[in-house]
């Protein structure tokens, strides 16, 4: 990674300015839509008693050489056979994540050989992945001790309890999706931000928490924009995204300063204040700039693709249907996206906490099933899986009783 100038990563950035520049033109990357990309994440629980604290001894031997070095130093973390990446986040869920694919049906295909392969692994070791996006049955418990998670475990705490949650307790299905051409990139973004509170509404799976029911359809949402708010809610939306998003980098306070042994950041010091001097005698770098752009949690992550992280993990091969609609939506013509949506855009916390028993998302949820199934085709997959995907969102959306929205 190089600064704007061609300079190496290890150069001190010059100012506030000079990292705004750099995060605009990282984080937002144009041309024609083409790749996409998709990432699993579960909890992990053993076979025989879910509730049982996970041990990263077992955890290191299932993974074996697929393990990263987080959990085993040293290990070469081998790809699995399709070529996706296994990753482990603080409280033991594993994560796999393979290259981006011109091709949706190729995509699923070794996504899903990905799965069944890393879900071998843990069963031959008495493990078995979650089907949540929230650990039902145990409090949060962190398993890596790195430098990186302890001092973000530290940071979070101190804001109250969704932090350790987000980080130990849930887990996610990550939909990556190019931005588009430059004139195209703003629509694009607003679209999947207004598409969000209807599909987090229409797969939210993660109302129990640590064995008991937390009264939200999607826990895992109320985890997540909890952990640092604002910081981890959807951003404003109007204007330039990547002037916005990089203004909301500058102020995001600071989780992660790399010196020494210990990481913990002053509190308060924002990425911003650090690059105008805060610190005297330690400016960042490039270095630190693209370490801090991975340690922000938005709903929608700018990577020089559009990183959709909204979505409570599903079940199995459940996956697979957000996966084909969101990717269908994105090829319909941007307007008739918006207008679906409509109805629930903005409605982030009513549809994380009734799901769609609230009355407009459920409404926006049925107006972007009935559009994305129009154009499911597009997406190249098997006519098949098409019309099962296409019965099991009709069926969501068709059988659900919507309340007077709040």
């Amino acid at each position: 990674m190089t600064s704007p100038g061609g300079s190496p990563a290890t150069t001190p950035i010059g100012s506030r300015a000079d990292a705004e520049g750099y995060v605009a033109m990282v984080c937002f990357k144009h041309g024609p839509p083409r790749l996409f990309g998709v990432e699993l994440e579960w909890t992990v629980h053993h076979a025989e008693d879910p509730r049982r604290p996970l041990d990263a001894g077992q955890l290191s031997k299932a993974l074996g050489v697929h393990a990263p070095a987080t959990l085993v130093r040293g290990s070469p973390q081998l790809p699995l056979s399709r070529g996706a990446l296994v990753t482990v986040e603080p409280g033991g869920q594993v994560e796999i994540s393979g290259p981006a694919s011109d091709s949706i049906p190729r995509l699923i295909e070794d996504t899903a050989a990905d799965a069944a392969e890393l879900t071998a692994l843990l069963l031959d070791a008495g493990l078995v992945p979650g089907g949540s996006g929230l650990d039902p049955f145990r409090t949060p418990r962190r398993i890596l001790s790195v430098p990186r998670y302890a001092a973000m475990e530290r940071a979070f705490r101190r804001l109250g309890p969704h932090g350790p949650r987000m980080m130990c307790s849930t887990a996610g299905l990550q939909i990556c999706l190019d931005a588009g051409e430059r004139d195209e990139t703003a629509l694009r973004w607003r679209a999947l931000h207004d598409l969000g509170p209807a599909l987090v509404g229409l797969f939210a799976n993660s109302r129990r928490r640590a064995g008991s029911d937390t009264g939200w359809a999607s826990a895992r949402t109320q985890a997540t924009f909890g952990t640092c708010a604002p910081f981890t809610e959807p951003p404003p939306l109007d204007g330039d995204p990547a002037a916005a998003w990089a203004r909301m980098a500058m102020e995001a306070p600071v989780l992660c300063l790399r010196r020494g042994d210990t990481w913990d950041a002053p509190t308060g010091l924002t990425f911003g204040a650090w690059a105008d001097g805060q610190l005297p005698g330690d400016r960042p770098t490039y270095d630190d700039l693209d370490y801090h752009l991975s340690t922000l949690f938005p709903p929608v992550r700018p990577r020089g693709y559009l990183e959709v992280r909204y979505l409570d993990a599903q079940q199995g091969d459940g996956w697979i249907a957000p996966t084909l609609l969101l990717t269908a939506l994105m090829s319909a013509p941007i307007d008739q996206v918006l207008a679906a949506a409509e109805p629930a855009a903005g409605r982030w916390f009513p549809a994380a906490r009734e799901g769609l028993h609230d009355s407009l998302v459920l409404r926006a949820a049925r107006d972007v099933v009935a559009l994305g199934t129009e154009v499911l085709d597009r997406t190249g997959a098997d006519p098949e899986l098409i019309a099962a995907v296409a019965t099991r969102l009709q069926r969501v959306v068709g059988t659900t009783q919507g309340r007077r929205a709040s």
